[in-house]
């Protein structure tokens, strides 16, 4: 009997090896042949869907970068208007676009839509007369690095935003990262290279690990528009200010020795820094980063579908995804990693809401203290403490993940920008006093992004309708134009481009 049952149970376990062994030849030949190339794809092609018949997993994960259910504490991939949010933003942008209209960014996917889609951007009418340079769509786009080879760098940055509509059309994907031939992580954008060499650095050095955070780099990241590059006078030349390091201090440093500002405040008339994003910069300063995790860890991890193991190209935030990017690592249960990421943000946002108060209430007081006769020396050292104690600011706020990838860091940034803002007002009552102003400045009623936009003298109005106008008659001819030259490109299986569809989405 003891034999018959060993008989039986050899049978099943000899099966169940069988079906094992059966399931690893399967996968096995899967992988195989799940790469054998499809088409050749050319040296600038910017079509992510004609990359995607070579790498057909990885493009339809990046696909999923068009889903924006996702909405955490400070992030996610859902739209959220930020200066319906939180109004001050309206005044402590006036005179820029960003008061203008200041929506969270969504997935890779919407790069070209949204910035069709924002007031930032105006309504040109076909004369090239928007009010941004062609430099702003360097990080929206593989057609970017296309057209640079095509027409030289300084050519692509040379005119306004709307010269090069029709050219740009598919969003952030494969080209912008990947060298065709290899799939070798590669640098397409020459601002972090020119970084690279300003500091002294040779990024062709740069480890593979590292190149997984620095593809990242090439966008996310603080930059300037510099035109005052001899033999390129005038063009807005992409630059970030890395020259005396990424630190805030440092590149204040910068911008300082170069008198640089992106703007002048219109109330205070204060010359600005904008922080754009400097997620990179924050980012190595951390604990992630100083432990070797890279971006592409976190927000793009390893998944396998049919025994296939590839990276996920769902680029998002973690914490919709943290059983394959936070739990590799982090053998806490789901709800207290999330509780533990909140409580650093929130810590982090109670002191950039403390700094973020004060700097309305400088820009307001500078404001009464020009409408009083101040000159222009007496106003400069209080200015310089507003554009520093606002460049902090701007930098905790702007920089993607940064209360996250490096809370000590960025609560470091804001809390000096609350010591050089208060020493800012504290020389504003000095001022008014000395202008004969011994009473509190009135501060405005900006309690809604309506009324902050009407105190800073916009007229939304017409801004919306200059951009329903570029929707109705200047975007269907771009993308017009697009569908004919892409017919035109080596190896063209499918269009990105459908000019009905296009035009009817962006409405």
């Amino acid at each position: 009997m003891k034999n018959k049952v060993l008989f039986i149970v050899t049978i099943i376990v000899v099966f169940l090896l069988g079906l094992l062994a059966s399931s690893i030849i399967n996968r096995k030949s899967e992988a195989k042949y799940a790469f054998v190339p499809q088409v050749n794809i050319s040296e600038n092609e910017p079509r992510n869907e004609v990359w995607g018949l070579n790498y057909p997993k990885e493009y339809q994960s990046s696909l999923q970068t068009l889903d924006t259910t996702f909405a955490s504490f400070q992030g996610g991939s859902h739209m959220r208007d930020v200066l319906e949010e939180d109004p001050n933003l309206v005044v402590l942008f006036a005179g820029y676009g960003f008061s203008k209209d200041y929506n969270q960014g969504r997935g890779h996917g919407y790069a070209i839509k949204d910035i069709h889609n924002t007031l930032r951007t105006g309504g040109p009418t076909g004369k090239g007369d928007g009010p941004m340079p062609a430099t702003c769509w360097t990080c929206k786009s593989p057609d970017v690095p296309r057209l640079m080879n095509e027409i030289g760098i300084a050519e692509f940055y040379k005119g306004k935003w709307a010269d090069k509509g029709a050219e740009i059309v598919n969003p952030i994907g494969c080209a912008d990262c990947h060298d065709p031939n290899s799939m070798k992580l590669r640098i397409t954008r020459p601002a972090l290279v020119e970084a690279f060499d300003a500091m002294g650095k040779d990024i062709n050095q740069a480890t593979h690990n590292e190149m997984r955070s620095l593809v990242c780099a090439q966008c996310h990241v603080e930059y300037y528009f510099d035109k005052k590059i001899p033999g390129k006078e005038g063009v807005p030349y992409l630059k970030f200010p890395w020259k005396n390091g990424m630190s805030v201090e440092d590149m204040e440093e910068y911008y300082d020795a170069i008198a640089f500002a992106d703007w002048e405040h219109k109330i205070s008339k204060t010359p600005m820094l904008k922080a754009q994003h400097p997620g990179y910069e924050t980012f190595v300063t951390g604990i992630h980063a100083q432990r070797g995790v890279s971006c592409a860890d976190c927000h793009m991890p390893y998944k396998s579908e049919g025994g296939q193991k590839f990276t996920d190209h769902h680029l998002q935030s973690p914490l919709n995804n943290m059983q394959n990017a936070c739990q590799v690592c982090h053998r806490e249960e789901e709800g207290k990693l999330v509780r533990n990421v909140y409580e650093r943000q929130r810590k982090a946002n109670e002191t950039r809401l403390k700094l973020e108060s004060i700097l309305v209430k400088a820009h307001v007081e500078a404001g009464k203290c020009w409408e009083l006769g101040a000159s222009k020396d007496q106003m400069a050292p209080i200015l310089q403490d507003i554009r520093h104690a606002q460049w902090r600011w701007d930098y905790g706020a702007a920089s993607h993940g940064a209360s996250f990838h490096s809370p000590i860091e960025t609560v470091r940034v804001l809390a000096s920008g609350l010591v050089i803002a208060q020493e800012a007002r504290v020389k504003l009552v000095r001022m008014l006093a000395t202008l004969g102003h011994n009473q509190e400045v009135e501060m405005p009623d900006i309690s809604t992004k309506e009324k902050a936009q009407q105190y800073v003298g916009l007229n939304m109005e017409k801004l919306r309708a200059e951009k329903a106008e570029f929707k109705k008659t200047l975007l269907p001819k771009w993308m017009e134009e697009a569908v004919v030259r892409e017919a035109t490109y080596p190896d063209a299986k499918a269009s990105s481009i459908d000019a009905t569809n296009a035009t009817s989405e962006e409405k």
